[in-house]
């Protein structure tokens, strides 16, 4: 799976408003803290707007804030707000490939990557994130030989 910088961004933003909960943020706040230009900030928080997963709020007092409680938010939510579906295959869902002969059970292992990256990004909140205390199978994950080592 290849993360987006528009995914990565969205993720460490709605990072820094799940850490600031119920409180507001503007966009410099949120941009200077993560370190990334605050254009692309704006519109990714506009994506994330327009998913429901974060409200705006105008004026010298206005800003940023999660529309849910950090509990509530998963990382897929967030991904899929700012990069559209989690798998794909050329342009389709893993589940609409179809193919012949010595490649005809490929659709099973599309879909079951799928299933394996909504079994993390789904299941791992905000609030998971800012505490630290991820479930305990994606704990598993990241202690597992190689994890930790490009391929």
């Amino acid at each position: 799976m290849q993360i987006s910088a528009r995914g990565d961004y969205a993720v460490r933003a709605a990072l820094s408003l799940a850490q600031a909960y119920p409180r507001l943020l503007s966009t410099q706040a949120i941009a200077a803290e993560q370190d990334m230009p605050r254009k692309f900030l704006e519109a990714v928080l506009a994506d994330l707007r327009r998913a429901g997963i974060v409200r705006a709020q105008r004026g010298a007092e206005g800003g940023y804030t999660l529309a849910r409680p950090p509990r509530e938010v998963t990382v897929g939510q967030i991904l899929r707000a700012v990069d559209g579906p989690l798998a794909g295959v050329r342009g389709m869902r893993p589940e609409q490939t179809r193919y012949e002969g010595a490649a005809e059970n490929l659709p099973r292992l599309w879909v079951a990557v799928r299933a394996s990256v909504r079994r993390v990004v789904d299941e791992v909140s905000l609030a998971d994130l800012v505490t630290g205390r991820l479930p305990a199978h994606v704990r598993k994950l990241t202690g597992l030989p190689g994890a930790w080592e490009p391929r």
